[in-house]
């Protein structure tokens, strides 16, 4: 979506994911992130997808939309059947459920609306603001998908390659105040979209030499733009406290994700929590074991099996 439309939903959207909202909503991640974390600590072993990177952002961006338990419980199970094409029948199920519910959950929110963004939406709508029923319900799915899916994936990812570094992650352990560049680097370095969402130019267009015609679907490969050597200084090296960090993960220009700022404070409270809580983070499986989804489009893990401790030595 481009132009006008985009831009009025945008507007309708933007003032939840702002810097200041954001920071307000710290103290409450921190504290699921504490939970989770003690939970894990009293079994010393979890599936840090299951257990961790999954219900965290999903709690939050529940949180943020109204969505209530009932909704939030199987949507990853949905959510993972969309994108996995070892199962292709379960797409259109998939999709047909969260439609569903979504719809049902409309239907709620107009009747008793809450202090929420899809509250707010709704109000949007029918106080004139042109959002159709079809916008209403297409934006509840992107934004609980994108605040849910895309954010468990860069956690467990941004561990497992915190794992594979242990120099990285001794310095980070060190020095937590290289944080915030350490999850731009896990950004740049293992995001779990391979491809940005499909283009279609407007005219014929020549692109590094190549030639495009109008209306050609277009499909940018971000993992290799991470790894281009003419942006990133020794692009295929891990390096927490890279300076040239231009990536491209969160997008560009008008299409920029609104989330970003959320993103990346859930990654920072989910990692800093788990270095903090505890002193020592084991694969409890050897890494060619780890379950990764079979995409072309998406680099996720399935499972993250782990040993944890929290006492040094």
């Amino acid at each position: 979506m481009d132009g006008a439309d985009h831009l009025r939903l945008r507007r309708l959207v933007s003032r939840t994911f702002t810097p200041r909202h954001v920071e307000a909503l710290k103290d409450r991640v921190q504290l699921i992130a504490r939970q989770l974390a003690d939970d894990i600590a009293v079994r010393g072993r979890a599936d840090l997808v299951a257990d961790y990177a999954n219900p965290l952002p999903l709690v939050v961006i529940g949180d943020l939309l109204g969505v209530p338990d009932e909704i939030r419980r199987p949507f990853s199970r949905w959510a993972g059947a969309m994108l996995d094409p070892e199962y292709p029948g379960q797409v259109a199920e998939a999709v047909e459920h969260i439609h569903r519910h979504l719809l049902d959950l409309v239907a709620l929110r107009r009747g008793t609306p809450g202090d929420d963004l899809l509250s707010r939406l709704i109000v949007a709508r029918d106080q004139g603001e042109r959002l159709t029923e079809n916008e209403l319900v297409s934006l509840g799915f992107l934004l609980l998908w994108t605040g849910s899916e895309n954010t468990q994936h860069l956690i467990s990812s941004g561990l497992l390659v915190l794992l594979r570094h242990p120099e990285q992650l001794a310095a980070l352990r060190r020095d937590t105040r290289l944080l915030p560049a350490a999850v731009e680097e896990i950004l740049r370095f293992t995001h779990p979209n391979q491809l940005a969402i499909r283009r279609f130019p407007t005219e014929d267009m020549e692109l590094g030499g190549v030639m495009i015609p109008a209306g050609d679907t277009v499909m940018l490969a971000l993992s290799s733009a991470h790894r281009d050597p003419a942006c990133f200084t020794d692009p295929d090296r891990f390096d927490i406290r890279r300076q040239d960090n231009a990536h491209l993960a969160l997008g560009h220009g008008i299409h920029y994700c609104l989330g970003a700022p959320l993103a990346r404070m859930e990654v920072q409270v989910a990692l800093s929590t788990l270095l903090e809580r505890f002193p020592h983070i084991d694969l409890a499986v050897s890494e060619d074991r780890l379950p990764w989804r079979a995409s072309f489009r998406s680099h996720a893990l399935r499972q993250l099996p782990i040993t944890v401790s929290t006492t040094q030595g």
